[in-house]
């Protein structure tokens, strides 16, 4: 009995100390709602995104739609040296080599089209949706990206449960050669049951160092989800808290109204209204007023004027209607009407698709809520088994073959319930992701 208790102590003691070396406590913790304001701060296609919404929100102005009137100033000079020869009306001839013609223009003019059609107004109302698209193609990315990072970090946690199942494997199977080797040198077990034990160990040894090789590698990408330094360490929680209480109905609500993909859908079929009411704007005249104040001066080695200059206000207004060009304009209607239609066909179609994919990932959620139950009983069956089990073996009253049975019906059992609150937790988060409304 002192040797068995021996024994159990030292399991402790060992996969403690394992348990430390991989997952080290000096390690930062990163919970994930710290994971996702990292990544809406650093995240580059969020950026990217967050860039793409300022350069819309710029574009909204009255000068971009063409509604103020534009002012520019103009210079121009001209040079010419020539020989020149005039005969005058009298029958005098006068006549110059390297004659100068010097002329020099400049001033500010105005222009303004004060009626196109209500083309750009038209045009300013598009401006604004397309501001509201792009805001809404912002969400679209936090959304996904905030999903990816989510269903990177329970992959991390999941991994981190399984790393420590797969410990208590090894040390478990490190126990098994002691006891084994003990057994033989005492004369109550054969060789065979020593080299058993050691084949089995150095699987479970394999099995964790492939499974730790994973769990690096998805620290690294959650780091570069996170868009910081790659070696980064840090430690994440030591459970998944799942959300058990979404319903369909009000799911299917709030995708509706806050689905990114359906409210872009929404705005493109505005965008094509309004594309509509520009391209009829060419059957109304097009009426513009112009000003400007001017300064002339030119010079001229021969004639009659030898200087000229002037200054002084001209004003104007100017229209064009299209009487006919081929049909373009009904043509160009036509299309913009079926851009119109083929919006609607989108939104129902995205409507469509959307409520299909939650109805699916639904059901899917529903039966992960199930399997994490039964396979939480899976466990708590698993481990009484294998301390039976174990105890079973120090009397020496089973085989290693029924050990080794044991030992990885517990593995599998921890593995499986790990990758079932997974799953649960992707489930959950991605019904609020199709939802619109990703909330801790």
């Amino acid at each position: 009995m002192r040797f068995f208790a021996h024994i159990v102590f030292s399991l402790f003691c060992m996969a403690a100390s394992a348990q430390d070396s991989i997952i080290k406590p000096e390690y930062p913790f990163l919970s994930a709602e710290d994971a996702v304001a990292e990544a809406l701060k650093n995240n580059y296609d969020i950026k990217l995104a967050s860039n793409d919404l300022k350069i819309d929100e710029n574009n909204v102005s009255l000068a971009n739609a063409g509604i103020l009137p534009s002012l520019s100033g103009t210079f121009s000079q001209n040079n010419n040296i020539q020989n020149s020869r005039q005969v005058r009306a009298d029958g005098t001839v006068q006549e110059l080599d390297n004659a100068r013609n010097n002329s020099m223009q400049y001033g500010i003019n105005l222009g303004w089209t004060i009626f196109d059609g209500f083309r750009m107004f038209a045009r300013y109302d598009q401006l604004k949706e397309l501001e509201k698209l792009g805001g809404t193609e912002l969400k679209f990315t936090i959304l996904t990206r905030v999903g990816d990072v989510l269903t990177t970090y329970y992959d991390l946690v999941q991994q981190q449960q399984t790393l420590k199942a797969l410990d208590t494997a090894v040390v478990i199977s490190r126990q098994r050669v002691t006891l084994a080797d003990n057994r033989f040198t005492i004369g109550k077990a054969a060789r065979l049951e020593v080299l058993n034990a050691q084949v089995d160990l150095n699987t479970d040894t394999t099995n964790f160092l492939r499974q730790k090789e994973l769990y690096e590698n998805t620290k690294t990408y959650l780091n570069e989800l996170l868009a910081r330094e790659l070696t980064t360490q840090f430690r994440v929680a030591d459970s998944v808290g799942i959300d058990d209480k979404l319903k369909l109905v009000d799911l299917m609500s709030s995708a509706s109204s806050q689905n990114p993909q359906i409210q872009m859908a929404l705005i493109n079929k505005r965008v094509a209204e309004l594309n509509l009411k520009q391209v009829k704007a060419a059957r109304y005249p097009q009426i513009g007023v112009n000003t400007g104040y001017i300064f002339t001066e030119s010079e001229n080695s021969l004639g009659f004027a030898r200087e000229n200059s002037g200054r002084g206000l001209s004003y104007g207004i100017s229209a064009n209607i299209n009487i006919f060009n081929g049909f373009l304009q009904k043509r160009n209607e036509n299309v913009a009407r079926l851009q119109i239609d083929n919006s609607k066909l989108i939104i129902d179609q995205q409507t469509q698709a959307i409520n299909s994919q939650l109805i699916s990932a639904y059901q899917t959620y529903l039966t992960n809520l199930e399997l994490v139950k039964l396979e939480g009983r899976n466990v708590e069956i698993a481990e009484q088994n294998l301390d039976i089990t174990m105890e079973k073996y120090r009397i020496g009253s089973i085989t290693q073959i029924e050990v080794r049975t044991a030992q990885l019906n517990y593995v599998n059992a921890v593995t499986r319930n790990n990758s079932a609150q997974y799953q649960a937790k992707i489930s959950e988060v991605t019904l609020k992701e199709l939802a619109g409304n990703i909330t801790f």
